[in-house]
């Protein structure tokens, strides 16, 4: 595929094929993402269609990092293939120029400079780097979906045909345009050169991506051997060695070992993950400081960093519906052009140079165009159908669908690939372009705004006891539970590096606590409810009571804890706001977003949090099931286009009604399958980073459109001839396609230039 054109017809060709219920074509990736009416049917005959229509296809499968070592080198190898085209090309041009030197008495060569001299040059240059254009846009032509291919192809063998023409039948008095086609593919090769160099560009974020999965992994055998293998290889229930400074080739259980796992590059988090035993690892993260043994969770295109890819590659083939109109305007484009072109060629030979005849006169000395050292090679522009000639392929030649084509499936390419490197996993160009749309955010609490799981926020200890002790009692009674109270208590204890003793015995009191016996401490220890502590006979005077109820007021959670009848203290326990809450709220006010707070937690908990993140009661809803959020949401729809954020199970009906749903990467499985945008790991600031990148993108789309359509706006009537008559400005046909090339490449440069904002 070269231009907007070529979109337009592969698209049409797969939704007219009986199996497919849609396609989505993106240029830039030169990828077709398809919707099957029946998951088994075959893609033979869809391939098969598109080969014979002009457009040589395979399927895509699952890319491993050998396969993209391949695509690689296969890129690598088109664009030197280009390379290699551009410096014949250039070499033809140079003998032309010479030709002209020779011909105008500045230098003396042999056999240079004579009209079958450039004859020779244009029929070597249409038979060696032309071809592959020719052979392109003539077979487009035959099953009549032109591209841009079929515009050069045009223009260049209207040069060529009349030239030969004129220089065996000189009584037609037609002039010779050899220098046209050589000049012309020159200038449309080197512009493809450039942009096929600038396109390759685009792909690197997922280019990176695919290589944070190594080829190999050290493979633990039965007998404790370890032995290389390469990944394809690797099973489930297996397990592999990774040393410091590996990367982890699979998704995996940690089983031995304790080490620092950096896992920046999936997830954008700064500070490194603590691994050790039962700790699950993502592929892709590198192990930062010691040995550590992993049990193989999933392989292949089940891994973390498998999904990540093949949900950047559908983002980038699913189209924003801003470039709607561009595909339509681009499929049309050359049926229009080479209507123009014709029109053109008719006007000046028969109507305009009569009505204007001192435009034969002026269009001698017009822009850019032929000198005095080689009048005899083109005959000037003296005659009428000379100068007819000469427009009608500057007008074929400067017309470019390809930058209306490349206008936005480039910057959808940067910016999913950008996205995707920062930890923002946009699932759609769609997706991109509602995301810079929404004025109106909706967060769910528990898990979105907070952590998600409960910590000790604050203790109360009685003044006969000691902190540390109160802790070391509790943590040591409640270790083997897996409560999530307890294992608050238990995670604080780690904090601090207290050493638990071993349960002599214990009783667990459902709902209620936790009593037992520890080693070298004597007498019964109560964890639990204040209620139920207080109901197994322990002393509780006024101001227990009234430190009770201040611990209640403080915190979701209060646990007490009493080593036979006294009572030593209480634990505060409450799920903690994200660390970057207050900051990603502040800027999301700051960029004028509406925002509201929705949560089935209880109201006092729920209006807390509230007021130390600045929302208004009015902005607050509490204690809602998923139902509730889903009606609260779709009324806010009536003021706007909405966001939903959330992490779990209840907020999948909200996440997938939304405008835009959201879901952090720490949530639950079916939330991340719900949401349009997944942010992974706990950095909340990347909401508003990601809508910031989303409206830079489509500023940058716009730019793009503005200058595709403006090009050809200005371009095309000027090529035409339109200020030949009042000015004598006239675009020769190598100028033209010189404009072509370059309005192609700012296009692609002007995507490049999200990576850096």
């Amino acid at each position: 595929m070269k231009c907007g054109s070529c979109v337009q017809a592969v698209e049409k060709i797969l939704n007219n094929h009986p199996s497919i219920n849609n396609a989505s074509v993106n240029l830039v990736t030169k990828t077709a993402f398809i919707e099957l009416k029946e998951l088994n049917n075959s893609l033979t005959d869809v391939i098969q269609t598109l080969s014979s229509k002009g457009f040589p296809s395979k399927e895509r499968d699952y890319q491993t990092i050998s396969n993209n070592i391949e695509l690689e080198k296969n890129e690598n190898q088109n664009l030197w293939n280009k390379w290699r085209q551009l410096i014949i090309a250039t070499s033809l041009l140079i003998l032309s120029g010479m030709g002209h030197l020779v011909e105008g008495q500045q230098i003396s060569i042999p056999l240079i400079g004579s009209l079958p001299f450039h004859a020779a040059l244009a029929t070597f240059a249409l038979l060696g780097p032309g071809r592959s254009i020719l052979k392109a846009g003539l077979k487009s032509a035959i099953v009549f979906s032109p591209t841009m291919d079929t515009l050069v192809s045009l223009g260049v063998m209207s040069a060529y045909l009349a030239s030969i023409t004129a220089l065996i039948w000189p009584k037609v008095g037609w002039p010779c345009f050899f220098n046209e086609p050589v000049m012309l593919l020159g200038f449309v090769l080197l512009g493809r050169f450039l942009e096929e160099r600038a396109r390759v560009n685009t792909g690197t974020a997922l280019k990176e991506l695919a290589k944070l999965q190594p080829d190999t992994a050290n493979l633990i055998l039965e007998n404790n051997e370890i032995r290389e293998i390469r990944i394809g290889a690797l099973r489930p229930g297996e397990k592999i060695q990774l040393l410091a400074g590996d990367r982890i080739p699979v998704d995996g259980l940690v089983v031995k070992g304790n080490s620092a796992i950096d896992i920046s590059s999936l997830t954008g988090e700064s500070l490194p993950l603590e691994a050790s035993p039962g700790v699950e690892l993502p592929s892709g993260s590198l192990n930062l400081e010691s040995t550590i043994i992993l049990e193989v969770q999933k392989i292949g295109s089940e891994t973390a960093i498998a999904k990540i890819i093949s949900l950047v590659e559908e983002a980038q083939a699913r189209k924003a519906p801003i470039q709607g109109l561009a595909d339509k305007v681009a499929g049309i484009f050359c049926y229009g052009v080479t209507t123009l072109a014709f029109v053109t060629f008719l006007f000046w030979w028969k109507i305009g140079t009569k009505i204007w005849p001192k435009v034969l006169e002026v269009s001698n000395t017009g822009f850019m165009q032929s000198h005095h050292l080689h009048d005899h090679l083109i005959n000037t522009t003296q005659t009428p159908i000379g100068l007819s000639f000469q427009l009608s392929i500057a007008v074929l030649v400067v017309a470019c669908p390809c930058a209306l084509g490349l206008a936005t499936p480039t910057v959808i390419t940067v910016a999913s690939g950008e996205a995707a490197k920062r930890g923002w996993l946009f699932k759609g160009g769609d997706v991109i372009e509602m995301a810079s749309k929404i004025n109106q955010i909706v967060f769910d609490k528990t898990g979105t705004l907070t952590i998600g799981r409960p910590l000790i926020v604050g203790f109360w200890e009685h003044k006969d006891s000691q902190r540390n002790e109160m802790l070391r009692l509790a943590a040591s009674i409640e270790q083997d539970s897996r409560h999530p109270l307890a294992q608050a208590i238990i995670q604080e204890a780690h904090k601090k590096e207290i050493r638990l003793e071993k349960v002599n015995s214990s009783t667990t009191f459902a709902g209620k606590g936790l009593a037992g016996k520890i080693n070298n401490v004597e007498g019964c220890i109560r964890v639990g409810t204040p209620e139920w502590i207080k109901s197994e006979g322990v002393n509780w005077n006024e101001i227990i009571e009234q430190n009770f109820i201040l611990s209640k007021r403080k915190s979701q959670s209060v646990v007490a804890v009493a080593l036979e009848s006294t009572l030593l203290g209480f634990f505060l326990i409450d799920d903690q706001l994200r660390k970057d809450a207050l900051l990603s709220i502040n800027k999301l006010r700051s960029r004028g977003f509406s925002l509201s707070l929705f949560s089935g937690d209880r109201d006092s908990a729920v209006l807390s949090l509230g007021k130390k993140l600045g929302f208004s009661s009015k902005q607050i809803e509490w204690q809602m099931l998923p139902s509730g959020k889903l009606n609260k949401l779709n009324a806010l729809k009536k003021n706007g286009l909405v966001a939903m954020v959330g992490d779990g199970i209840n907020d999948a009906p909200a996440l997938a009604s939304a405008d835009l749903g959201v879901a952090i990467g720490t949530g639950t499985q079916i939330a991340q399958d719900s949401a349009d945008l997944v942010l992974l790991g706990e950095n909340l600031e990347a909401l508003p980073n990601a809508l910031q990148l989303s409206r830079e993108a489509m500023l940058k789309i716009k730019q793009n459109l503005a200058w595709a359509f403006g090009y050809n706006l200005i371009a095309l009537p000027i090529a035409a001839g339109l200020l030949l008559p009042s000015s004598g400005l006239l675009l020769s046909p190598p100028l033209a396609a010189l404009l072509m090339a370059l309005s192609s490449i700012s296009v692609v440069f002007n995507a490049l230039s999200l990576k850096s904002t």
